[in-house]
């Protein structure tokens, strides 16, 4: 595993679960797995039934889409990329709040809560716990399996779960 500022070799379409949770603890929670649990826990809480919550990005891999290591920009400069994938979290959003209506939304982040008000609480507590910025995201399972299997994105299961029918419908596409 890589230590902090140095950038992951193996490719990110191959790092495994232990791989990325240990990115993330080590990175954006300083080494602290008791906060990382909080932060989980507080997802699985305030997240809707049938809804999975996952982290992506520069937190799993260790580094950027464009080679940065996480932080490269100092201390607590990279974020946290959450994303709930399902249809009631997709439910959170307004018409502005899409990428792709009713698919993939823009990420919540300071500046531009209106989109998904109802997601205001969680986001500023995960930010308290995580002491960086969080933005979250919403997308239909499909869609992250295409992100994830398709185009190689990472992402790390915190909370909710990603059933074998999203799975089995992603399949099929």
């Amino acid at each position: 595993m890589a230590e902090k500022g140095q950038v992951q070799h193996k490719p990110d379409s191959e790092l495994t679960d232990d791989e990325m949770r240990g990115n993330a603890i080590r990175l954006a929670f300083d080494g602290d797995r008791e906060r990382f649990e909080q932060f989980c826990k507080v997802l699985e809480q305030n997240i809707p039934p049938e809804t999975a919550a996952v982290l992506g990005g520069s937190s799993v891999m260790g580094h950027s889409y464009e080679g940065d290591a996480y932080d490269a920009e100092g201390p607590r400069s990279s974020d946290l990329d959450i994303y709930l994938i399902g249809n009631a979290a997709i439910e959170y959003f307004s018409l502005e709040g899409f990428w792709i209506p009713g698919i993939h939304s823009h990420p919540i982040k300071d500046g531009d809560e209106e989109i998904a008000p109802g997601l205001k609480p969680l986001r500023h507590r995960l930010k308290e716990i995580a002491n960086r910025e969080v933005t979250i995201q919403a997308s239909q399972s499909f869609y992250y399996w295409f992100r994830e299997r398709w185009l190689g994105q990472p992402y790390l299961l915190l909370a909710g779960t990603l059933g074998e029918e999203d799975d089995a419908q992603a399949d099929e596409l």
